[in-house]
């Protein structure tokens, strides 16, 4: 039986298709970021707003979700980001841009990749650290047990770039390969049609690999398909921008490579609408020299825009090793928008076929849902950027 809290939230939800089976609060530090679910366990990262880094909670019982371990931040760190591949665990190290950080520009901060042992999966243990310059890294993506893509920092580079971070021996993590936004490099022209408009700001945020390819995603420069066949010298195969006349802040570029399509998500980023329009979009790779947008998802009705906090898309669920796989039904984070599924079999008119919004969390205007993993029993883990923690929703529409 669902818990009384659930109920209650349930009670006072907007829902299609989808429906809640438990909640936790993270004992009272829900700034929730990247979630993973390996075992019984979710791993819940953090903004870092809050004093945690880590949070390792026993979904045995989904309907009572249970805390029973948290590991801290270094000071003016965060570690918001967070992979697993068999007993390896890892997490992000980078400055914060809020609290004393951003008043302070000289307080010092941790920087790279920390490597876990979750041989115990309930207590991790450090057995490695890839040290780099700068801010540190911001997202990865670590599935194959070699080799994480990462967006980092580094020497010499006036923008974040992509790292290949050998971790084949976790103790001893290793740089293996560089790539870079033409232009970022130090000294360094920037070549013809890579010169961002006013405002516009050119960086790596996250890379996901498949094979021989990644794909880049650039936020105002959109995405770049990279050929990282030779790890030590990747190569640039092509690139598609939308911004503008779109918003821009491309977060995600989610590879489906059986149907040679990209599912590519623009990250809201400021409140209340206040900035350009933030879409997910399906991109035709038939012809990788030559991307081309087919089609964007409905963005969801409604008063968003009044509601408060952020409206638009945050991020999708990456069909990760082990997790749910589909090809034809995407999960997308969008914020005070909560949870929406599409349905993507028509690559050129997908139709919304679900959702999910939980009341504002105690001290929210409305709620922030942020990041997602869809497990393989359709039980869709589910966490909120603020106040309000680990949702477990269960998907109950169809699936292709």
């Amino acid at each position: 039986m669902p818990s009384q809290e659930a109920v209650a939230i349930q009670n006072r939800s907007e829902a299609v298709n989808l429906r809640i089976v438990g909640h936790t609060d993270l004992n009272g530090h829900g700034d929730g970021m990247q979630v993973i679910k390996s075992g019984r366990y979710a791993y819940v990262a953090h903004l870092g707003t809050s004093p945690m880094a880590l949070s390792i909670v026993d979904c045995s019982d989904p309907e009572k979700p249970r805390v029973v371990h948290q590991m801290t931040h270094p000071e003016n760190t965060h570690a918001h980001k967070v992979q697993i591949v068999g007993d390896i665990l890892i997490q992000n190290q980078e400055r914060v841009y809020f609290g004393p950080a951003k008043d302070n520009p000289a307080a010092p901060n941790e920087a790279g990749i920390r490597v876990y042992s979750i041989a115990n999966p309930a207590q991790p243990r450090e057995i490695g650290y890839l040290r780099v310059p700068g801010k540190g890294v911001h997202r990865m993506w670590f599935s194959d047990g070699k080799y994480a893509h990462v967006a980092s920092t580094m020497g010499g580079f006036k923008e974040r770039l992509y790292l290949i971070a050998d971790l084949s021996d976790p103790s001893h993590p290793r740089q293996a390969g560089l790539w870079w936004i033409p232009g970022t490099k130090e000294g360094e022209e920037t070549p013809p049609g890579w010169t961002p408009f006013p405002g516009e700001h050119f960086y790596v945020h996250g890379v996901i690999a498949d094979g021989d390819r990644a794909y880049v995603a650039m936020v105002d420069a959109g995405m770049a398909i990279v050929d990282i066949s030779d790890i030590g010298r990747p190569k640039t195969i092509s690139r598609i921008d939308w911004s503008p006349p779109f918003g821009g802040y491309a977060h995600t570029t989610l590879p489906l490579p059986g149907r040679k399509l990209v599912v590519a998500v623009d990250e809201s980023v400021k409140e209340n609408c206040q900035e350009g329009e933030k879409r997910v979009w399906l991109i035709d790779i038939r012809e990788e020299r030559n991307p081309v947008i087919v089609s964007t998802c409905p963005v969801p009705d409604g008063d968003f825009c009044k509601r408060g906090l952020r409206f638009g898309p945050h991020n999708v669920h990456e069909n990760r090793p082990g997790s749910f796989q589909s090809e034809n039904l995407i999960f997308v984070t969008y914020y005070n928008a909560g949870l929406r599924v599409f349905d993507i079999r028509n690559k050129f008119r997908p139709e919304e076929i679900g959702f999910f919004i939980p009341p504002p969390p105690a001290g929210q205007k409305a709620p922030m849902f942020n990041d997602l993993f869809v497990d393989t029993d359709r039980l869709v883990y589910v966490t909120d950027r603020i106040h309000g923690g680990l949702y477990i929703l269960e998907y109950t529409g169809p699936t292709f």
